[in-house]
């Protein structure tokens, strides 16, 4: 880790305001109750930096670092609200959440440095190199072959620096 530590993490916010506050609103429609209860902030912060640290580790506390000279709320936003409220819903256990994830990034053919982020958190998960090249197959059905094709070879540089073969 490079200097914030996870405690650091859970004070991040640009203004200076309560952890969570950038948070974007609660949706209702008319008159209904909220579609998802309001939880505290720090509960979200909390849930977020437990996900984040058990997929990630030291690699997304150096993603959220660096964030912090330049854009600090996208920070917030990415601990609170992808990993505090997505991926710590209790629909989908981690792996099939970064399955998932990693066949949409792959799809997107635009986010190497995030599918490498997110492959090593599967495999930190218990995610096996095969069945990511696999869900990655899978992609050139429907995203193309170059976009497979770059997600692959992302694969193979994280499989690599794991010493890893699929």
């Amino acid at each position: 880790m490079t200097g914030i530590s996870m405690a650091g993490l859970a004070g991040l916010s640009a203004r200076g305001d309560a952890p969570g506050a950038s948070s974007p609103p609660t949706q209702t429609t008319q008159g209904a109750a909220p579609i998802m209860p309001p939880a505290s902030s720090s509960t979200r912060r909390e849930r977020g930096l437990a996900a984040l640290n058990r997929l990630t580790g030291a690699t997304g506390e150096a993603v959220l670092e660096s964030l912090q000279e330049i854009a600090p709320d996208i920070g917030d936003w990415i601990i609170d609200f992808a990993y505090g409220d997505v991926f710590a819903r209790p629909g989908l256990d981690l792996r099939s959440r970064q399955f998932a994830t990693i066949a949409a990034l792959t799809a997107m053919g635009t986010a190497a440095p995030q599918l490498k982020v997110h492959i090593h958190g599967g495999l930190n998960v218990g995610c096996q190199p095969q069945e990511i090249i696999e869900v990655m197959l899978q992609m050139a059905v429907y995203a193309g072959f170059p976009a497979a094709i770059n997600g692959i070879m992302v694969a193979k540089e994280v499989f690599e620096e794991r010493d890893l073969t699929p």
